[in-house]
């Protein structure tokens, strides 16, 4: 059984926009769309991590100094077999907040890993020009997004607060399923793989200097 993060993008829990957090009813849908096709999902809500003020990766840390909730956040990414990216749009580009979560961690916590693209927005286009950089972004931290996305346009008209559908259940679940589906395939394709080759002994994590990545 696959198991997969659920990364909401958004850390606003105020109005406007109205309704507030618009992204959780869509990060809901992708949990309970998930876990309908056997798979095990958790949300990840930046309301739910203590980050801190200032910007600190875990990498930066000496490893008896790592703040817990970094600790216990690394530890569950880790061990995840893909993961779903939830992004509203700003200025054309994906979420502030969802960058800064995710920028907390090296990408060989993602590495070798599938991940989704999933955008909304409360108006007609859906989020789905963040998705063209969040491709960029995602396929950086290791984790290649698959290559269908959702992008849910109006998304207080399609899904209420606990992430059913208002209408169109059916249809709607085939659209998320689709995405989901290829995210699963490659989730259990990969996973099968790790447990045969390690990628990490293949393609060692840049651990010392950034002259690691330069040629020679």
């Amino acid at each position: 059984m696959a198991h997969l993060l659920v990364f909401l993008g958004s850390a606003r829990d105020s109005t406007p926009p109205t309704p507030a957090r618009l992204g959780l009813r869509v990060a809901r849908a992708c949990v309970e769309l998930l876990e309908a096709s056997g798979a095990s999902a958790k949300l990840i809500d930046p309301l739910d991590v203590d980050l801190g003020a200032i910007f600190k990766p875990h990498f930066a840390y000496a490893k008896s100094q790592v703040p817990e909730p970094l600790v216990a956040l690394a530890a569950k990414i880790e061990a995840a077999d893909g993961y779903v990216m939830v992004s509203p749009e700003y200025n054309h580009s994906m979420s502030p907040a969802l960058a800064h979560l995710l920028n907390h961690f090296g990408s060989s916590h993602y590495a070798f890993k599938p991940s989704a693209i999933v955008t909304y927005s409360a108006g007609q286009w859906g989020g789905a020009r963040a998705a063209v950089g969040m491709r960029t972004f995602l396929s950086e931290l290791g984790c290649l997004p698959v290559s269908a996305m959702i992008h849910v346009p109006k998304a207080q008209e399609v899904l209420e607060e606990d992430g059913r559908f208002v209408s169109d259940a059916e249809c709607w679940g085939d659209y998320f399923g689709r995405t989901l589906s290829q995210l699963l395939w490659w989730a259990d394709a990969c996973t099968r793989h790790r447990q045969t080759q390690d990628p990490h002994r293949l393609s060692p994590a840049f651990c010392q200097a950034p002259s690691q990545r330069n040629a020679p």
